[in-house]
């Protein structure tokens, strides 16, 4: 049947009007379009109002799009361990939905742990598919503040004290977030490495020790890892707040490091609204109205960078250069992300994200000590444990600020050792009694902790009980409480709380099979160490900790991590306290805090003044044993425009299969400016068979010998003397070769 003439007709019209349509679309639609010409498109189409409303939050989390022209919402989350649940639209109070639990992953101290980018990568693969999965475009982490001392209250947010460490690991953090259409929003920049007094802190510092220490793991991420958002930091520098700082912001990140993201506001983090404007804060969060009170229904009309800044926009205080600017970049954030027009789905809760966040865990927890090769314990001789400690039942993913999750499961230390070892094998006494609260921002575990037993009762307990077992497991550590490891508050001091160590002392002394388990996300003092068989650090490892736990303690998985800090034997050995000013008692004026130990952080500082820390940076054991050739390179002398490459052979002398860290450091050994006594340039994690040998090579170019020489406001590789150390830590020095730069 042949079609009608008038089908024909309306059949080439409606092709015609179709055609006609998609050439008269908004280009800043087409997803097919480069994104810098969508860009200009969607600003030509906006009004100044339209423009002003994108830079600022319209709830807790989230900023407007341009309803009108069809461009979404901003959504973000916290954090770097997990993605946060939902909160009401003006509250911190959660918003009552049942589809918003989550895993939590290990803390990034222990991501550090692993000294593996691998690791790395899949952290940020599987946190970016749940973020995703949520309809979130930003993602507030990771955190890669250097982890100037050990009472820092978010210690356990970042990663380590090295920036070398930070920037290996951030990069693919970042790739594999962002490969999922999220952005990653590195924090906080810059120089927070304390929670007292971080909103009225000014950070005096060294440029040297802002460039060599401070910045490099922002640099990474932003030059290597493309990073699309930073989150600017509470504390002032140089006498402006970090959220609106122009020597930050607009001179090193957006001018010399070429950062085409969006900068956004820690929440309340900004301060001015001419500051704002000018110093490149690009996105607003969290301020309360005005700057000054709560609780008005136009509060966020009254941010800085809403009302007040198209008021001066229209009376000529400012001119739009700025506007466009910020526009621009919130828009290049959302053609990155939920309009970058690839179909991408995300997943919450898989299978997969379970196993991932085991397997960090896994590779992320340090054996410290290991006498008598008490672990692993073989549970195939049905062995009596008594496990004891608040932590081994406490659930660690609630509190500690925006790091607090509502996960779908956490299979706590307890129930993991049961589960291995056999619920009959495995008892429990409680030890002692920390914080017993179970609620956050309207979260509630349904704990029961409640325990009125006084600290005696609790030592007789767990003495008495322990006289009858094989092993005893202590799980205790730190918890997520205030003046512990947490936002907002710095730890009270480096020891156990709650009368640990008394317990810990009391048990050895009548079971010597004593392992204990140290939950905590930054170090801690061990008065008892000496007669104490074992010890791990496990950090704080999320959804997974009582199964990554029971498999290091049952010999499961053979442990490779290695610390990412220093353990100091007491807070006066640390730099920051020793020559340095740490804030510690809360001010609302603004306080000076001057970083005087400069560019000797960590074990920087350890290694040159010859101080003896508990455990070193790198350290960690293995159930296996590992010998190491003599290191050699393959020419004496460099060029700056060239390169050396380190070789050592590494060989597993134990009978299990294993992995081992090995790393290299630099020193130089003449110089005409104050170095560190080495300092980190390489690192490879190697995993070996028994008797099995290989080769681990390192390539050494000028950039690791340069330092940044604050007179001439560059990098400098001074010719002279260099030497390649390998070791297993920081401390524990397998060999030498020196080199020498022409």
């Amino acid at each position: 049947m042949k079609p009608h003439f008038l089908t024909l007709l309306t059949a080439a019209a409606l092709t015609i009007a179709v055609a006609q349509t998609r050439a008269q679309a908004p280009v800043y639609l087409d997803v097919n379009q480069p994104i810098e010409q969508r860009i200009n498109d969607a600003m030509k189409r906006m009004t100044t109002e339209e423009k002003v409303a994108l830079l600022h939050a319209q709830s807790k989390f989230s900023s407007a799009g341009v309803k009108r022209l069809g461009i979404p919402e901003v959504w973000c989350s916290d954090g770097p361990m997990g993605i946060r649940d939902e909160v009401l639209w003006d509250e911190w109070e959660q918003a009552g939905w049942t589809s918003d639990s989550c895993i939590a992953f290990p803390s990034l101290t222990c991501l550090a742990a692993t000294w593996n980018s691998d690791m790395a990568a899949l952290y940020g693969k599987s946190i970016g598919e749940e973020a995703l999965y949520r309809r979130k475009n930003v993602l507030l982490g990771p955190g890669v503040n250097i982890c100037r001392t050990p009472i820092n209250g978010r210690t356990f947010e970042y990663m380590s004290e090295d920036p070398f460490l930070n920037a290996q690991l951030v990069v693919p953090y970042v790739k594999n977030v962002q490969q999922n259409g999220v952005a990653a929003c590195v924090k906080h920049f810059a120089l927070n490495n304390f929670e007292v007094n971080r909103s009225s802190a000014n950070v005096i510092v060294s440029d040297r020790a802002l460039y060599e220490i401070y910045l490099p793991a922002f640099k990474a991420a932003v030059t290597e890892g493309n990073a699309w958002a930073i989150m600017g930091s509470y504390n002032l520098y140089q006498n402006q707040h970090c959220c609106h700082n122009k020597r930050l912001l607009i001179d090193i990140l957006k001018s010399d490091w070429k950062f085409d993201g969006v900068v956004i506001s820690d929440w309340g983090g900004c301060h001015s609204t001419d500051e704002a404007v000018a110093n490149g804060l690009d996105l607003e969060f969290g301020t309360w109205t005005g700057g000054k009170t709560w609780g008005r229904s136009n509060s966020y009309d009254n941010y800085f960078l809403a009302k007040p800044y198209l008021d001066g926009i229209k009376s000529g205080k400012y001119t739009t250069t700025e506007l466009d600017d910020k526009v621009s970049r919130v828009l290049r954030l959302i053609f990155r992300t939920s309009m970058s027009g690839q179909a991408r789905w995300g997943s919450l809760c898989s299978d997969e994200h379970y196993a991932a966040a085991r397997k960090i865990a896994g590779e992320g927890i340090v054996l410290l000590k290991n006498d008598r090769n008490i672990l692993p314990i073989d549970a195939s001789k049905n062995p009596k444990i008594l496990v004891v400690g608040e932590n081994a039942i406490k659930m660690l993913t609630l509190g500690g600020g925006s790091t607090s999750l509502k996960v779908q499961r956490e299979l706590l230390p307890l129930d993991g050792l049961r589960n291995r070892f056999g619920a009959e094998n495995v008892t429990f006494a409680r030890g002692y009694v920390g914080d017993t609260t179970t609620t956050f921002d309207g979260i509630d575990t349904g704990q029961k902790l409640a325990d009125h037993r006084s600290a005696q009762e609790l030592t007789d307990e767990a003495v008495r009980m322990a006289k009858d077992v094989d092993f005893v497991i202590f799980v205790g550590g730190m918890n997520k409480s205030n003046g512990q490891d947490c936002e907002g508050t710095d730890r009270a001091s480096l020891e156990l709380p709650y009368n640990q160590n008394n317990v810990v002392s009391a048990i050895v002394k009548v079971n010597p099979n004593l392992i204990f388990v140290n939950i905590a996300g930054s170090p801690v003092t061990m008065p008892w160490l000496n007669s104490v068989p074992a010890v791990i650090q496990a950090w704080f490892i999320g959804s997974e900790a009582g199964n990554a736990i029971a498999d290091i303690l049952s010999g499961d998985v053979n442990p490779s991590g290695k610390l990412p800090l220093t353990f100091p034997a007491k807070l006066e050995d640390v730099g920051a306290h020793s020559v340095g000013e740490y804030v510690c008692k809360p001010s609302f004026k603004v306080v000076d805090v001057e970083y005087k130990e400069d560019i000797l952080v960590g074990y920087r500082w350890f290694d040159t003044k010859k101080i003896k820390p508990l455990f070193p940076f790198g350290y960690g054991l293995s159930y296996t044993t590992f010998s190491y050739g003599k290191p050699s390179i393959d020419k004496a002398t460099m060029t700056a425009d060239g390169s050396v490459t380190v070789k050592v052979d590494v060989t597993n002398t134990g009978k299990r299969a294993g992995a081992e860290v090995v790393q290299l450091y630099i020193a130089d050994l003449k110089s005409s400016l104050p170095r560190p006594a080495k300092e980190l340039k390489g690192f490879k994690k190697v995993q070996l068979n028994p008797g099995e040998t290989k080769t681990v090579e390192f390539t050494i170019d000028s950039s690791a010998l340069s330092f940044y020489n604050d007179t001439k406001k560059q990098w400098e590789a001074e010719p002279g003397a260099f030497e390649a150390i390998i070791g297993a830590s920081s401390a524990d020095i397998k060999g030498k070769v020196k080199f020498e730069l022409k």
